[in-house]
């Protein structure tokens, strides 16, 4: 999971080479923290939050598949 939230986020931005992924397990399943570069945030949150939510969406669709329970959060 955590590649795949990597190259949707590299896509997205102006500066890929900042995009960075934190991979952490606990009970409930594994957390995904996305750290981009400051001036990108807009680009990975859209307008309303609509595009942060459809990533966070085709990544627990991806863990879906592979039974597992993923979060993703965002994080300047």
């Amino acid at each position: 999971m955590k590649e795949l939230l990597e190259i949707i986020a590299k896509r997205l931005v102006d500066n890929p080479d900042a995009v960075s992924v934190t991979e952490t397990k606990n009970e409930s399943g594994t957390a995904l923290e996305l750290r981009v570069a400051p001036e990108d945030m807009g680009k990975v949150i859209g307008k309303q939050g609509r595009i942060a939510k459809s990533i966070r969406a085709v990544v627990k669709a991806a863990a879906i598949h592979n039974d597992e329970r993923v979060s993703v959060e965002i994080v300047q």
